[in-house]
């Protein structure tokens, strides 16, 4: 803690940063690790596992069709009108491009004045010369016009993925202050099974370069990092595993390649919200003060990232290398989190099969920003687990690795009926709905 303080009061005194914003030294082998060059001087490792898979590889099964259609409109008022439109979609919906067309079936908004009573009035069926007579004594009605209009109608092959399968590559994203150590068990685990695993560490995290401008750590430079290490190595089946802020990266992808993405794995990302920095953060301290509060947020996060603050978890810590970034970095990465298209919209585009995971104990997400994750979803299964915190997958490994393997071996027998259905969500509160759910076996239980 004097060590801290010391460092940061020379940090103030001489208007330089405490801490050494480079590449961390690293004593691993190099076998399996990757250094690569996204842009000039920007370099992020790389852990790339290619198992030794059998000369005469598995075919892939036939898995199953889900058709995904729903329509989707946002009112002016922020408010939300999701409709799933199960196995037939209308002409007219088909005409209706994002935006560029009203559709027909707005919702009406009475009108009344303030002076005359608000009882409902019963219109009788009458000619049109009736009609224009009572519209000067009963209350006006005029259609909402939406603000903006989302179709979707497309079908999606979903099928189990398993290690024998050549065409499959599963990815792994951490968040702030991680790094690609933290999926050290899901590494090992899904190697050994025969996939292929890419786990890269984000710019400033673990040994990537750590760039000394801000700028160099807003979503945007970040998830154009995660973009070009997908197309490095992306096969015909990808699988994209996030945790927390990595989660955010993964949605990216599979809103911009959602014919390479098959399955996503969301863990602790919270709710389906626009990033928006927040303006009173701890974080938006000098970095030399940050530097001198590093112990204090090491056991803040230690205290709220875990269920136990025993031994265990702060060895853990320190053998995943997490929450092990200067404090420049730490500051960057909070207040560039400015990403205005992930909302809620953007989410409910997604037709890709997601499983979200939560751990009961995780302070830093709240459950209800899962289950409003999992509502604005078309294809979403939750499971919360009760031992765990933020870092479930840390605490515990083998009930994560059990979850995710069977998701990623699971596909359905059949396409399921859907029904026509809607749903209405206000701008700020989210109630529970009854959205069509495909059977998950083994992890609805």
């Amino acid at each position: 803690m004097l060590t801290s303080l010391m460092e940061g009061l020379l940090c103030c005194l001489t208007s330089k940063s405490a801490n050494i914003v480079a590449p961390a030294e690293t004593s691993e082998s190099t076998d399996g690790y990757e250094f690569v060059e996204v842009k000039p001087g920007r370099v992020l490792r790389v852990r790339h596992i290619i198992p030794d898979r059998p000369v005469v590889e598995e075919p892939t099964g036939p898995g199953g069709t889900v058709s995904c259609k729903r329509k989707i409109t946002v009112y002016r008022n922020g408010q939300l009108f999701i409709e799933n439109l199960g196995d037939r979609a209308s002409a007219e919906l088909k005409n209706c491009q994002n935006g560029e067309a009203e559709p027909k079936n707005t919702v009406e908004v009475e009108l009344t004045d303030c002076g005359k009573s608000s009882a409902p009035v019963s219109i009788p069926e009458a000619g049109p010369e009736s009609v224009a007579t009572d519209q000067s004594q009963h209350p006006r009605k005029r259609r909402r016009k939406p603000k903006r209009t989302v179709v979707i109608d497309c079908e999606r092959k979903i099928s189990s993925c398993k290690g024998t399968h050549a065409d499959v590559a599963l990815f792994f994203i951490h968040g702030v202050g991680g790094s690609l150590d933290i999926w050290n068990s899901q590494v090992d685990f899904f190697s050994r099974l025969g996939y292929e695993v890419i786990s890269p560490d984000l710019a400033g995290h673990g040994a990537s370069s750590a760039p000394q401008i801000a700028a160099a750590y807003t979503f945007y430079a970040l998830a154009e990092d995660m973009r070009l290490i997908f197309k490095r190595y992306a096969r015909k089946r990808n699988i994209l595993i996030g945790h927390s802020y990595g989660v955010s990266f993964c949605t990216f992808l599979a809103h911009e390649y959602p014919e390479q993405i098959h399955k996503m794995v969301m863990i602790n990302g919270g709710g389906p919200t626009a990033l928006e920095p927040s303006l009173c953060s701890i974080f938006n301290l000098p970095t030399c003060v940050l530097h001198c509060l590093s112990p204090l947020l090491a056991w803040s996060f230690l205290k709220a990232g875990f269920a136990r603050q025993g031994a265990k978890e702060k060895q853990l810590l320190k053998d995943n290398n997490a929450f092990n970034v200067s404090s420049f970095v730490l500051r960057a990465m909070m207040s560039g989190q400015y990403w205005p298209e992930g909302d809620e919209v953007y989410h409910a585009e997604l037709t890709v099969p997601i499983l979200l995971v939560h751990g009961m104990h995780d302070k830093f997400v709240p459950i209800e920003e899962d289950q409003r994750m999992a509502e604005i979803l078309l294809m979403a299964f939750l499971k919360v687990l009760e031992d765990g915190s933020h870092m479930v997958m840390m605490e515990s490994p083998e009930a994560v690795n059990t979850l995710l393997h069977e998701f990623i071996l699971w596909e359905p027998t059949t396409s399921p009926p859907q029904k026509k259905e809607s749903k209405t969500l206000a701008p700020a509160t989210l109630t529970a709905t009854c959205l069509e759910r495909i059977t998950l076996d083994g992890l609805t239980k």
